[in-house]
């Protein structure tokens, strides 16, 4: 970390401003020599940290940008090392000169992810929180920047830290006790440590089961949208979408491909992928599209079950039962502006789903479609809370290698074994929990979590 590094923090597009970021031991040297402040008591070396001066890049009596230089001075910065951050006009090109400019004085371009890597190393924020600024960055809804926020504020670190605390602690009674056993008893610690493992478990299961809603939460809901043709699939998905985004006409057979589509419903993320009718067919190109909508039906976490109201089922209609029998689904009764003759009782015989009327033409049901999705994923909450949710799979892997050597240690009491067996599976669960929050990590994991990052980050 003794390189000083440079990258642009914004996006690569023309825009009003872009910030140029320089970090390290040589920043603020390298700063000072391009940035010419307005007033001359506001150079870079006698700027105060957190402090701002106006002024231009200067090099070679070249005039790169005009511009505000702020400094940001070690260790009470985003990467605990002294940061200058230029904010200059957001033009591709002027930023690339800039760029270039500073690599010439002496700094390297950045890695993706390098500032939050330096950020870690420093020991400013732990791995768990360094991951969730990623999260908060590609955020969908509101209540995946309030997730991402809480695990950014340390949320899940002060949980890990107090389980692998407690760990701590029993490895080292048993240490002691067997090394001076006159004056640590070991009497009763089997109960006692079989206690304080429930205890433990209680806590890492609720953390793995709050998978489920913090992937959904952070990636959204993946949904598929199947039907015959001519259900109104299309339909519903513009009505969703607010936009006539996918062809809908009276010819069966229309929809050929899959369609994907991101939608929010009061804070509900639905990454929609409405899908080609699903019939027996003789068309090349339609049977591919049906065999693409069967295959997405098995990746999917919901399933919109479309069925046109003012027709009875038919054979096609079973068909798709049969195949999301076993899945989550809502069987929405499209064009109920409409008479509806549909048997509702037959499809609820066949499949357990939850039914809703609406017009897609009319464009009613979206209301109670929201509170059908917050019964079926959020328990009818969607207020956030001080819950941590695990959005992370690493993290989710990690807590249930955690698990298995919890219950390791239990059947090691079972089977009245050797105060000295504990302490292998208690140090294996005290490592998975310190790979979460990067106690336990190696440099290879870190660099490979890191160059998922995005630049200038």
């Amino acid at each position: 970390m003794n390189d000083t590094i440079v990258a642009i923090a914004t996006g690569m597009g023309n825009s009003g401003i872009g910030i140029i970021r320089l970090s390290g031991d040589k920043a603020l040297e390298i700063a000072g020599k391009v940035f010419k402040p307005n007033n001359q008591n506001k150079t870079i070396d006698k700027l105060n940290s957190y402090h701002a001066a106006f002024g231009h890049i200067v090099y070679d009596n070249k005039i790169y940008d005009e511009t505000v230089a702020l400094v940001m001075k070690a260790p009470h910065t985003y990467t605990t090392e002294d940061t200058v951050e230029f904010d200059c006009h957001g033009g591709i090109k002027i930023l690339k000169n800039i760029l270039e400019l500073l690599i010439k004085l002496g700094a390297r371009v950045a890695e993706p992810g390098e500032f939050t890597k330096r950020a870690f190393l420093g020991g400013r924020i732990d791995m768990s929180q360094a991951e969730s600024i990623m999260d908060l960055i590609h955020a969908k809804n509101d209540m995946a920047v309030e997730s991402s926020l809480k695990q950014l504020s340390g949320g899940l670190k002060d949980i890990i830290t107090g389980l692998r605390e407690k760990i701590l602690y029993k490895i080292a009674y048993i240490e002691s006790a067997l090394d001076d056993p006159e004056n640590y008893s070991l009497d009763n610690f089997p109960q006692e440590l079989n206690e304080t493992v429930d205890n433990l478990l209680i806590t890492v299961n609720n953390l793995i089961k709050s998978n489920d809603n913090g992937r959904i939460i952070n990636e959204g809901i993946k949904t598929v949208i199947v039907g015959r043709p001519n259900a109104g699939k299309s339909s519903v998905l513009n009505m969703l979408l607010g936009e006539e985004r996918a062809i809908v006409t009276d010819i069966e057979g229309t929809t050929r491909d899959t369609l994907e589509e991101v939608i929010n419903i009061d804070q509900i993320t639905l990454n929609i992928v409405d899908t080609a009718g699903i019939r027996d067919t003789e068309d090349i190109v339609e049977k591919i599209g049906v065999d693409k909508a069967i295959d997405t039906i098995n990746d999917a976490d919901l399933i919109l079950y479309i069925v046109d109201g003012t027709s009875i089922l038919d054979e096609n209609d079973y068909t798709i039962m049969d195949k999301i029998k076993d899945k989550k689904s809502i069987t929405i009764i499209n064009k109920n502006d409409m008479n509806i003759i549909v048997d509702k009782l037959l499809i609820t015989n066949r499949i357990n789903t939850n039914i809703i009327e609406l017009s897609a033409k009319e464009g009613t049901g979206k209301t109670e479609l929201c509170n059908i999705l917050k019964s079926m994923f959020f328990n009818n909450e969607l207020n956030y809370n001080d819950e941590i949710y695990i959005t992370n799979l690493r993290h989710k892997n990690l807590l249930f290698d955690t698990k298995e050597s919890l219950l390791k240690v239990k059947e090691s009491i079972a089977m009245n074994m050797g105060e000295d067996f504990y302490t292998i599976d208690l140090m294996s669960a005290y490592s998975s929990l310190g790979k979460i929050i990067g106690e336990e990590l190696e440099d290879d994991l870190v660099n490979k979590i890191f160059a998922e990052f995005c630049m200038g980050k």
